[in-house]
């Protein structure tokens, strides 16, 4: 995406459809900019005549031309601040605009696209992208523009009043101002584009680290963190050093231009003075209309060197908001109001990359209010088949259906309305207790989230804490325990009160007695409602109204669990296995225990022996 692309991405900014008062106070801001930069013009010329007021024979102090020329500059002041006024308000609310485009769009955005980002580079892109926004729509309606229609006017009116040398001078100077600005500023660009890619990867490593703080103490690779994070920062370091040099450059070639004109304008007003050709009025004109057209000059150097890197910052994120990596949405789709049919898988086939299946020819059929299990081994493709029924991804190949209509033609949104998952991997916000339990309801009251913090076992847990439900969780929750994160997540999905429960290993990170419990719990809140449950341990789906065994991608075997057994194939092997294990850990409890007695009562004896 180049900067022209860019530029018109912008403009329907400057003039939002749905919004007429922000068109008013733009052209509202418009007219006080014109009268501004009018008043501005007026301001040499009358000081102009001020002096030749002053340099004659003075009969009395010319009151009215020196009132004029304060209110002139008052004016013009006036009206500068009135353009800025009413623009602010467009400015903001592009800002806002953007932002809002943007975070919606990364919503929208398939869960390939988000299991492949780099966070913290994503968010710098986000930041940098609005501020640039911000910045080109002030300085391009307000100051790139007018600062062009102010040089020609100027350039006017000394042609009309002072003759075509004084012009052309004034032409010439500003010309090859704007030519080496330009010039230098495009050869700068690299540099400015190096400090972006430097800063973004120095960011994505820290964020990646910070997030990750537990994993680096436990291998205890600070250092390599360290440096790992500082080869980042020297690449930007060099980047901003070479930015800096070429800016010197740039300056200092500025400055020597403005000068140059500058010298040779007073010359020439100077020798006309001495000859009689010109009043001290028109040097005093002359001079002071390049001084005055300086400061905006100097101003344009820097607006054209911050417009291109703003262009480069949004560059970036308006060639994110033109991925179109997200799934096709029915224009027309159907809402899903319950299931009374069933869900079904047929002949399912899906890869996340072309050469590696992960499901294949995958079949089955679950009743409503059923409750059924999915079995296997890690990469097995479980998790895969839940990722396909919330449509986070479309099949390879075949369709899912839930009450006989393909999820492809149901409206996104309404049919995960009417599913909540507990995941493996539980996420919370960074916020406090109960904004992620009302997470699964942002309309419910407090006393539902208690009454869902109850069902989940763990209103009893955030009772005892300092400030109760207000507790903050922290990073990716990392303030609570695993398990006290499944439970909170287990409070979240009750309280959507979903048709369709997923249970992805909801127990597997709860201690045993502990999941005794919630299981209990899960097996109340199951009834009556379609739950799919991926499982682990395979003791917590024994009651379970089907179950289907995966292996490679393929269903291998199906049936309740005593049909399974008295097969005596995959699942058979995998209870034995699973049982032989339980007993083993058993025994070793026990064995730890009588450890720890025999222990204690060699120490009372030896206690005693002492006291004797």
């Amino acid at each position: 995406m180049n900067s022209k692309h860019t530029f018109f991405g912008l403009l329907r900014y400057l003039w939002p459809k749905d919004r007429r008062d922000l068109q008013f106070k733009f052209l509202i801001a418009v007219v006080c900019l014109l009268a501004a930069r009018g008043l501005n013009v007026c301001i040499p010329l009358v000081f102009g005549q001020a002096v030749d007021q002053l340099t004659g024979d003075i009969i009395s102090i010319p009151v009215a031309m020196l009132v004029t020329y304060g209110l002139v500059r008052l004016g013009s002041g006036f009206f500068n601040e009135m353009r800025d006024f009413f623009f602010i308000g467009v400015s903001q609310n592009a800002q806002r605009r953007v932002a809002l485009e943007t975070f919606k769009h990364l919503h929208r955005l398939s869960l390939h696209f988000h299991l492949n980002r780099q966070t913290g580079g994503l968010s710098r892109v986000i930041e940098r992208g609005v501020k640039g926004i911000s910045f080109a729509l002030s300085f391009l309606s307000f100051n790139v523009l007018p600062t062009i229609i102010e040089i020609l006017l100027v350039t006017g009116i000394l042609y009309y009043r002072l003759g075509w040398k004084f012009a052309l001078i004034v032409f010439s100077t500003i010309s090859f101002y704007i030519f080496y600005t330009i010039f230098v500023t495009e050869w700068r660009v690299k540099f400015r584009r190096q400090m972006i890619d430097s800063d973004n990867r120095a960011n994505t490593k820290a964020v990646d680290s910070l997030l990750n703080y537990e994993t680096v103490k436990y291998f205890g690779n600070e250092q390599h963190e360290y440096q790992r994070y500082d080869r980042s920062l020297k690449g930007y370091e060099q980047a901003a050093i070479l930015s800096q040099k070429s800016l010197s450059v740039l300056n200092l070639g500025q400055a020597l231009t403005i000068a140059t004109g500058l010298v040779v304008l007073m010359y020439l007003a100077a020798e006309g003075v001495v000859n009689g050709a010109m009043s001290v009025g028109d040097f005093v004109v002359a001079n002071t209309f390049l001084i005055q057209l300086y400061t905006p000059l100097n101003f344009l150097g820097f607006v054209y060197r911050e417009m291109k890197q703003s262009f480069i910052d949004m560059e970036q994120m308006f060639e994110m908001l033109r991925q179109d990596d997200y799934l096709p949405e029915p224009e027309d789709g159907r809402t899903f109001t319950g299931l009374s049919k069933g869900i079904a898988f047929e002949n399912v086939h899906f890869s996340y990359q072309p050469n590696r299946p992960i499901l294949k020819d995958v079949s089955f059929h679950i009743k409503p209010g059923q409750k059924v299990a999915f079995v296997g081994a890690s990469g097995a493709g479980k998790s895969t088949l839940f990722r396909l029924l919330f449509r986070f991804y479309d099949v390879t190949q075949g369709k899912i259906t839930v009450d006989g209509v393909d999820i492809r033609e149901f409206n996104t949104d309404s049919l995960r309305q009417g599913m909540g998952v507990v995941p493996q991997d539980t996420v919370l916000f960074n916020d406090t207790i109960q904004y992620n339990i009302r997470y699964g309801d942002p309309a419910a009251t407090d006393d539902k989230i208690i009454e869902s913090a109850k069902q989940a076992q763990v209103a009893s847990f955030i009772e005892h804490l300092p400030e109760g439900y207000l507790t903050r969780v922290g990073e990716r929750g990392l303030k609570l325990s695993g398990g006290e994160k499944q439970r909170v997540a287990i409070a979240r999905t009750l309280l959507k009160d979903p048709d369709i429960l997923i249970l992805d290993e909801a127990t597997s990170a709860l201690d045993s007695e502990t999941e005794q419990a919630i299981q209990g719990t899960l097996e109340e809140v199951s009834k009556g409602r379609t739950t799919l449950v991926i499982a682990h341990r395979l003791s917590t789906i024994v009651q379970c109204d089907q179950i289907f065994v995966l292996d490679q991608g393929k269903i291998v075997e199906t049936g309740t669990h005593q049909q399974l057994l008295d097969k005596k194939m995959y699942y058979y092997r995998l209870w034995v296995r699973q049982q032989e294990k339980a007993q083993l850990e058993k025994q070793l409890k026990k064995a730890t225990q009588a450890a720890k007695l025999v222990g204690s009562s060699q120490s009372r004896s030896d206690s005693d022996s002492d006291s004797i």
